[in-house]
């Protein structure tokens, strides 16, 4: 019933990117940072960590067989709150969901596993 998505590049011990649940039709994804392909954070700036972050996701959503337009739900997962960090996101949020029916979306300010990443992102998707 529950089938692990990894991409190639993706696969960790331990770790799901994503879990497609066949039987309720649903994606649940795990959490997603913005890595470099060697796993890790990108830190030539805000907007490249985030732009980075949503092409993992759209990587493990593609694994799946989904994209964007399946999302049913964000959580984004911020280390530090701030007014420029909640613009960037929405910015590069907006280059990947279609703006006429954007997922349901929350905002949650907790620790992050590294210093160096300011956001992490999780979805549930609709699996046609």
């Amino acid at each position: 019933m529950l089938t692990a998505v990894n991409p190639p590049e993706a696969k960790w011990p331990g770790l799901s990117q994503g879990v497609v649940i066949k039987g309720n039709g649903f994606f649940v994804s795990g959490g997603h940072c913005g890595l470099d392909p060697a796993g890790e954070p990108v830190t030539t700036s805000v907007e490249d960590q985030i732009v980075a972050m949503f092409e993992g996701l759209k990587r493990t959503l593609a694994e799946a067989g989904l994209g964007f337009e399946h999302v049913a739900r964000t959580t984004c997962y911020v280390r530090e709150f701030s007014p420029e960090l909640l613009k960037t996101i929405k910015k590069v949020r907006a280059r990947y969901y279609n703006q006429e029916c954007p997922p349901a979306s929350v905002m949650v300010q907790a620790g992050l596993y590294d210093q160096r990443l300011h956001a992490e992102v999780e979805v549930i998707a609709v699996v046609p």
